[in-house]
């Protein structure tokens, strides 16, 4: 059987069910979960950085005894792009998230799992949705700004 979102063979290992099969399939789980928190965590870097970038050129910019910038909007387009980027990585994270888990819970690996079908989520689904709507409402604000 071939599993076509990981364009492999999703039985390609011969899984006994044991205990240390079973560990080893929570600590690569919670592996998962790590790679996901990385991802979010950049995702808050990369959109906080930027807008920090925006705050601190426009108030420099609206300073009457600062002199006028050679390029003025340079700054804005790296924060532009650091947001998209940040909010970019939120999204990518929820989709790698969702495909790796889909590969985890699927063919031999379930009975490995010891979870019932009812697969369990956790918060990082809710809290990369918060992250990605911080981020698009920032791209948008410093956009307008921009305009």
């Amino acid at each position: 059987m071939t599993d076509d979102r990981l364009g492999k063979d999703a039985n390609r290992f011969e899984v006994h069910v044991t205990a240390e099969a079973h560990f080893a399939w929570l600590r690569t789980r919670l592996a998962v979960e790590r790679t996901m928190m990385a991802y979010l965590r950049t995702a808050v870097s990369l959109i906080g950085f930027g807008f920090g970038i925006f705050q601190f050129v426009y108030q420099l910019q609206h300073e009457p005894t600062i002199s006028d910038a050679r390029f003025p909007d340079a700054a804005w387009y790296l924060a532009l792009a650091m947001i998209f980027c940040g909010t970019l990585s939120a999204v990518f994270s929820v989709w790698e998230y969702r495909r790796l888990l889909r590969y985890l819970w699927s063919g031999a690996y379930a009975a490995v799992s010891g979870v019932s079908d009812e697969r369990l989520l956790t918060p990082l689904f809710a809290m990369a949705f918060v992250i990605a709507l911080i981020g698009l409402f920032a791209f948008v604000a410093v956009l307008l700004r921009l305009l």
